[in-house]
């Protein structure tokens, strides 16, 4: 018989990982790159990158426990009075830039 044979099942998988996650710059902003992995039984057939970044202030109860000891460890209440204070600074140097 030629075509599928259906004895023969193959798994397929999908696999989610941060494999990288860096502190990043003086405001010590934490990047994270999550690689999704699609396997057919255990040999990665392709794989796909997503990054995101967590800055000093921002909510990160939804980030893994990884992610979570780091921006508590680096995220000090000087290193967000600090972000927060450039960020302001930032803003009123825009409006201050004429067009």
């Amino acid at each position: 018989m030629i075509g599928t044979d259906r004895r023969n099942k193959m798994a397929l998988s999908k696999v989610i990982t941060e494999d990288k996650i860096e502190i990043v710059g003086v405001h010590k902003a934490i990047q994270i790159r999550t690689k999704t992995a699609v396997l057919e039984d255990g040999v990665e057939l392709s794989s796909g990158f997503h990054r995101h970044v967590v800055t000093a202030g921002d909510d990160y109860s939804n980030e893994s426990a990884e992610v979570q000891s780091i921006c508590e460890l680096m995220h000090t209440d000087e290193v967000i009075a600090a972000y927060a204070a450039s960020q302001a600074a930032n803003a009123a140097a825009e409006l201050d830039t004429p067009e």
